[in-house]
């Protein structure tokens, strides 16, 4: 087998080209009937990197194109300096089962290893050939997530938002303003009582540089995003929810975290958050036909919540780590 070729943090067009190709037939192959990743979000997650992380960018040459490819993110910060996740490991269907995807996690593997990491973490489809390749090389499912899709387009869910009395909305697009940085930080903590599973990876605590960073990430990337919170009569924030369309063309956005702080549940601010960006997202802020969220099984709230507003189970998708 070839050696493998290993991408700087400034890939060439045609290094990306060759590795959206790699992405996108596998995607066609594996998941025929969800939208798949366009280019500019390839090229975005590829050329923009994450500052509390480095990358590990590594692919196998075939006939004039990658045959396979693997995306490596090594945490620098805190207790998740021994963890690590792997973005993508993907090999193109017309060439799997010849030893590809091996060749790659066991260059992973060594990776780790030599960075005395303790444990991996991946996103894969239950049932599909991603599945059957982790549990062969040692991984297990730490958490499993069903996917949720809403079809926006659909009149049935035109309800109302209602806040409760003294509460507002506010909302805005791209990273958060230097003014609400702060409110808006103490609530995205409130994701932490949220099921985790079985998983190594700690959850990062937020401060307002953190909470802006991650948003501007998205737009540096080429993705836009669109957020609602709930501000409280004190002028806390009560709740949030945000939505991500990573290429320009999506017809399809991801809602990326919904939370109520504990103080304010109960009051029914998840569901109306999500009416709200429903109606933001109908009236054009974010043209898109669908959205899709995933949920734990444990995470009964939330599941109750998107059941009201509409949304379908997709697919099953499990949070999957090897522990080295």
């Amino acid at each position: 087998m070839s050696e493998l070729l290993r991408l700087n943090d400034r890939p060439s067009e045609s290094e990306i080209d060759g590795w959206h190709a790699v992405i996108a037939s596998a995607h066609a192959h594996d998941l025929p009937a969800v939208p798949a990743p366009g280019r500019v979000e390839t090229a975005g997650v590829l050329c923009v990197t994450d500052d509390d992380s480095r990358y590990v960018r590594l692919a196998v040459p075939g006939d004039g194109e990658y045959a396979g490819v693997v995306s490596l993110r090594l945490f620098n910060e805190g207790a998740n300096r021994k963890t690590a996740w792997i973005e993508h490991l993907v090999v193109r269907p017309e060439l799997r089962n010849r030893g590809i995807g091996t060749r790659l996690w066991q260059e992973v593997r060594a990776i780790l290893e030599g960075e005395r990491r303790g444990a991996v973490g991946a996103q894969i489809e239950i049932g599909g050939a991603g599945e059957k390749f982790a549990l062969a090389h040692g991984f297990v499912c730490a958490l499993p997530l069903v996917m949720y899709v809403q079809d926006v387009t659909e009149e049935a869910a035109a309800e109302e938002p209602v806040l409760p009395e003294g509460y507002r909305f506010v909302e805005w697009e791209g990273a958060v303003p230097e003014e609400f940085a702060g409110p808006f930080a103490a609530v995205r903590d409130a994701m932490s009582d949220s099921p985790w599973g079985d998983f190594e990876e700690e959850r990062p605590r937020w401060d307002a540089e953190r909470s802006r960073a991650f948003q501007q990430l998205v737009v540096d990337r080429g993705g836009e995003m669109l957020t609602v919170a709930a501000v409280a009569p004190d002028g806390s924030f009560a709740g949030y929810t945000e939505l991500v369309r990573r290429s320009p063309e999506g017809a399809r956005a991801t809602q990326y975290g919904t939370a109520v702080a504990a103080g304010h549940r109960g009051l029914g601010l998840g569901r109306a958050v999500k009416l709200r960006m429903l109606r933001l997202v109908r009236e054009g802020r974010m043209p898109v036909r669908e959205i899709v969220t995933g949920v734990s099984d444990d995470n009964g709230p939330m599941r109750a919540v998107n059941k009201l507003l509409g949304y379908r189970p997709e697919r099953s998708v499990g949070v999957f780590q090897a522990r080295l």
